[in-house]
């Protein structure tokens, strides 16, 4: 059998730029693009990396403790944005308090899980993957409900998008992993020149069976970012199928704040309001580790993060798409109650969420605020298994058998 190194030098993987499939992979992304389906519900999910400190963004204003235990970093009550007699916004927060004040935004208190880990990569892979703190899976939780949908020639690496240049473990499947883009024009001209031109001239499957994979990973990326630059061409190929795949690419004049969040939601908001078959996207910032200044960071962050989300809503709904769209934000872990001695705090347990949509259920607080009577070891026990928001997301929002991507049953929080 060839080897991988000396296919690769006869198909002449040597120009940057594009690709020629192989024919033997051709029908597969033929196939692939024949199964273009518009999505009904998005969901957009937003990541704040580092552990952000829930206590400072959901303020219990009114909490003699949350004071004694921040002497200098605690947000003083008469700045606090008040959502109710116990809690209210970070006052950086101005922007997503509108969005409450209008009824889209409900706040999910003490979110966590059993044995709470502190590692910012375990609890993450927790997260990511939806697992227990005592099992370690390497699928994600989007990667798997992308393999419940690969039936039937429908596996479409751009059912889940991440708006970003590395794919985190949350959308990788067993038999699909979501696709990271940051820039769709920029990886459709990557993949539209000569890249693999003359690929594979002579080859035939069963000879290059070791480097299938290779093709096939290659032919999902060609076709997928053809499709997300222009559906057009895309719908080209299959015209006599897929007739209603609109062609006009959105391109919005919102003026979305600087920095990666603001222009990756607007990246999102374009590919949406587009037409773009996109059931999940994905996105993260980081700066959320504060254990030093936090306050001006965190400040500068949670601002960023209001003003953005702000801007992304109302571009949703000015475009008549804000009703088929829900965004859920969440970090890692929250952080300890007690702040450190370098004016930050340190990695905690339990935290908030925040799920923003058009037709909320319950929306404002959904539950209590935390209890800082009564702590574990310094840190907030968690009150709602964030596999419930999950489960809330699937089940009620994206119509999918939650226990078949959980492994277990939750109970949904009725939100959606």
């Amino acid at each position: 059998m060839t080897s991988r190194r000396n296919f690769i030098k006869k198909s002449a993987l040597a120009t940057v730029g594009g690709m020629m499939i192989p024919n033997f992979l051709k029908a597969f992304e033929i196939q692939n693009l024949g199964a273009i389906q518009t999505s009904e519900k998005v969901l957009v999910i937003i990541q704040l990396s580092g552990g952000n400190d829930g206590l400072n963004t959901v303020v219990p204003y009114r909490n003699d403790i949350y004071y004694k235990s921040r002497p200098s970093i605690a947000i003083p009550s008469e700045k606090v944005l008040k959502l109710n007699d116990d809690l209210g916004l970070n006052p950086a927060m101005e922007s997503l308090r509108s969005l409450y004040d209008n009824g889209l935004v409900s706040v999910i208190n003490n979110v966590g899980y059993p044995n709470p880990d502190r590692s910012h990569f375990r609890s993450m892979d927790i997260w990511q993957t939806a697992s227990e703190s005592t099992e370690y899976l390497n699928t994600g939780w989007i990667g798997r409900y992308l393999d419940a949908n690969c039936a039937g020639g429908s596996c479409l690496p751009y059912r889940a998008l991440e708006i970003d240049d590395t794919l985190s473990l949350s959308m990788k499947g067993e038999k699909l992993k979501a696709l990271a883009v940051q820039d769709p024009e920029k990886l459709y001209k990557q993949v539209s020149g000569d890249f693999m031109s003359k690929i594979a001239k002579n080859t035939s499957v069963n000879e290059h069976d070791n480097v299938a994979y290779l093709y096939k990973t290659l032919a999902e990326t060609a076709s997928s970012a053809e499709f997300l630059y222009t559906k057009r061409v895309a719908a080209q190929r299959v015209a006599t199928q897929r007739d209603a795949v609109q062609s006009k690419i959105y391109k919005s004049n919102s003026q979305y704040p600087q920095g990666e969040l603001g222009q990756r939601l607007k990246t999102i908001s374009e590919l949406i309001v587009s037409g773009m078959p996109t059931s999940v996207y994905y996105v993260s910032i980081s700066g959320f580790d504060t254990h030093f200044n936090q306050l001006n960071q965190q400040e500068r962050l949670l601002k960023n993060y209001a003003d953005s989300v702000n801007v992304f809503v109302n571009d949703l709904k000015k475009n008549n798409r804000l009703n088929d769209v829900a965004i859920m934000t969440f970090s890692e872990f929250g952080r300890r109650v007690k702040q450190n001695a370098s004016g930050g705090t340190d990695h905690g347990t339990a935290n908030n969420i925040f799920l923003i949509a058009e037709k909320l259920n319950r929306p404002k607080v959904l539950n209590e605020a935390p209890n800082l009577t009564d702590l574990d070891e310094g840190d907030l026990k968690f009150s709602v298994d964030f596999r419930q928001i999950y489960t809330t997301l699937l089940q009620d929002w994206l119509k999918i058998n939650d226990k078949t991507i959980l492994g277990k049953t939750f109970q949904s929080l009725n939100l959606l």
